[in-house]
């Protein structure tokens, strides 16, 4: 049984890293282990979604307002097309992603990975698009790049915000669209947990744990974009670099000799 306290842990963890660069699909495999809870189930993966999509719908209110209003706005459209490479990838490599987050057999070269293109990241220039000079090519490169963080432990806000800078939005912009643009990708994701959720039918956590995962989700979550928005105005994204390199040697050694 989830405790309160794993729950509010768990949702720091999903908040927290959903929006820092480091991958919060890697870190949450970590956290269960952490706890003995490799298999804690759909029903609190969908719960620590619901809340970090809370944070971000609290966070991007006057945007979400204004979509209500006007739901053919160019925004809207942005929305779609940096959403579509996910769709796409996702279907296809569904059965394939599942059976490698379940095992974690590839998250410390993934952490490797993503720590590249944090690195690289500051190769890019500097950049001058607002949010009105977004193109749909820059969206639907940026949504490509946020397709491959289907795999566990490679960062979609890393990846989406070095795809936004290489794309010259400037640095706070580009923190900025990328985690709207998440929006689309979290939803979809609790919509195809509670389908399969459904089918398989529910899990043995209480009412309260579940309340608190929300919460500490949406609560770490909305601080992080907040945090991280304003970060990036004027610092460069290696401190990341060295933690996934870190932690991804980390995991790597403990594979080999047995020890995860």
């Amino acid at each position: 049984m989830l405790s309160k306290l794993e729950a509010f842990i768990l949702g720091m963890i999903q908040g927290l890293t959903e929006f820092l660069p480091i991958s919060s699909t890697g870190h949450l495999y970590l956290g269960r282990n952490l706890f003995g809870l490799q298999e804690a189930g759909l029903l609190l993966d969908t719960m620590l979604h619901i809340g970090t999509l809370l944070a971000v719908f609290v966070y991007y209110k006057e945007e979400f307002i204004k979509i209500i209003k006007n739901p053919f706005s160019k925004l809207t459209f942005l929305l779609i097309v940096g959403t579509i490479p996910a769709v796409v990838i996702g279907l296809v490599t569904k059965d394939y992603i599942e059976e490698v987050s379940k095992t974690g057999i590839t998250i410390g070269w993934e952490f490797l990975l993503t720590g590249l293109f944090l690195w690289m990241a500051d190769t890019a220039k500097n950049g001058y698009k607002k949010m009105d000079d977004i193109s749909y090519k820059d969206a639907f490169i940026i949504g490509t790049f946020q397709a491959a963080a289907i795999l566990p432990a490679i960062s979609r806000s890393g990846m989406t915000i070095v795809a936004a800078l290489w794309r010259k939005l400037d640095r706070e912009t580009a923190a900025y669209f990328s985690f709207l643009l998440s929006t689309p990708a979290i939803a979809g994701a609790i919509v195809l947990q509670t389908k399969d959720l459904l089918s398989d039918g529910g899990e043995q956590i209480s009412l309260s744990a579940l309340l608190v995962a929300i919460l500490s989700s949406a609560f770490f979550g909305y601080v992080a974009v907040k945090w991280m928005i304003g970060f990036l105005k004027n610092h460069s994204l290696k401190p990341f670099a060295y933690y996934v390199w870190a932690l991804g040697f980390l995991i790597l050694f403990f594979q080999f000799t047995g020890k995860f």
